[in-house]
């Protein structure tokens, strides 16, 4: 019986520790401002490469209705806004000096939130990730890869962004 009751001790005490130490899940801290609903533009797409701006908007509506904070631009409280700055591809691996075996893709945005009164309340300039693809011998299937990894991360983006904005630092 006493091993019993000091499992039940440990796992209280963990319960304990993890309620007070403020431990939450990711996305579930509050928007800036007291902004409860958010109205996310078309992002300004300044890269060679059609249709991110279209990918990249849709995947931040996603994670915003996803948590409910979407709102048409009637009813939000504030106005997601900005621009895709760069979309930069470098070979990460190769097979002797003219052969690339794999390749990254990196998107930049500078990004601002806005209340109704036009007051920035929070912004980020440069925010960047990457993903790698596979550089195949066909260059439509390498086409095929960079757009698959320009999916993925895109949907990534659009999730740290979402992540940044409700820290609740």
């Amino acid at each position: 019986m006493p091993k019993n009751k000091s499992i039940w001790r440990v796992l209280a005490a963990v319960a304990i520790l993890l309620m007070s130490c403020g431990y939450r899940f990711s996305g579930s801290g509050s928007l800036p401002g007291g902004i409860q609903r958010v109205f996310i533009t078309q992002l300004d797409n300044r890269t060679a490469e059609t249709g991110l701006e279209n990918t990249l908007t849709g995947d931040l509506r996603y994670e915003f209705i996803r948590y409910k904070r979407n709102a048409n631009q009637a009813e939000a409280d504030a106005v997601l806004s900005g621009t895709i700055k760069s979309l930069r591809v470098e070979t990460i691996s190769r097979s002797g000096q003219n052969v690339s075996l794999e390749r990254r893709v990196t998107v930049s945005v500078d990004l601002k939130l806005a209340d109704r009164t036009g007051r920035i309340v929070w912004s980020v300039e440069g925010l960047a990730d990457s993903e790698s693809y596979r550089v195949e011998s066909d260059s439509q299937a390498t086409d095929v890869n960079k757009r698959k990894a320009v999916s993925v991360l895109s949907r990534r983006l659009a999730e740290n962004i979402y992540y940044r904005l409700t820290e609740d630092f």
